[in-house]
């Protein structure tokens, strides 16, 4: 009888050893399964555009090629001009605004615009002339643009755009700052001498 008990308690120590099954895990209060541990995502790499507005490359209005960049380094204000708007009075506070900065590192930069109502049908040249002899205007003006979204859109309002804002009719303005970062959209009522529009003018220039 001792031998045989002895036996047994061998069998029962080599089964212990070999094969037993580990405890099983206990469930967190509640007895809902715990979950693995989250592992924090890669970070996505980012597509962002940092194309500046002085890396564009236009037209001036008589056709000649002109590169925005020699404007780097300055504060200017784009605006979408028209010869026949409610707004036309505009370009005298524009020229104004010009005239008083140019000196301190800001120009206006002018793009002549048909996209709203017809209202800039003319050539370059009558373009020219009609700023010239009704408002003196001696800041630079561009070659004709489509400002609109779609098929014909020039580049430099598709860059201007990206900011979510696009002119809904003529004198729409974009503030751009020193290294071509659009600072600011202010649509047409908006005149050349308002005060926030100046604040953020010299707030710019600092």
């Amino acid at each position: 009888m001792n031998t045989l008990h002895f036996a047994a308690g061998l069998l029962v120590v080599s089964l212990a050893a070999c094969g037993a099954p580990n405890p099983p895990v206990a469930n967190p209060p509640g007895g809902q399964t715990a979950a693995p541990k989250a592992t924090a995502p890669a970070p996505t790499p980012t597509t962002e555009n940092t194309m500046s507005f002085y890396d564009l490359k236009t037209q001036s209005l008589e056709g000649s090629p002109t590169d925005l960049g020699t404007y780097r380094g300055k504060v200017t204000l784009v605006v979408n001009v028209a010869s026949a708007c409610g707004y036309t009075p505009q370009y005298a506070g524009l020229e104004k605004l010009h005239t008083e900065l140019k000196d301190r590192g800001f120009a206006v930069l002018g793009f002549p615009s048909n996209d709203f109502g017809g209202q800039e049908p003319g050539t370059a040249e009558q373009i020219r002339e009609f700023c010239k002899t009704k408002y003196s205007v001696d800041f630079p003006m561009f070659s004709k643009v489509q400002t609109k979204a779609g098929d014909g859109q020039s580049p430099i309002y598709a860059a201007l755009g990206k900011g979510g804002s696009l002119p809904n009719w003529n004198f729409c303005k974009y503030l751009v700052g020193k290294d071509g970062t659009v600072l600011g959209f202010y649509p047409s009522k908006v005149a050349p001498d308002n005060k926030e529009l100046r604040a953020a003018i010299e707030a710019a220039l600092k």
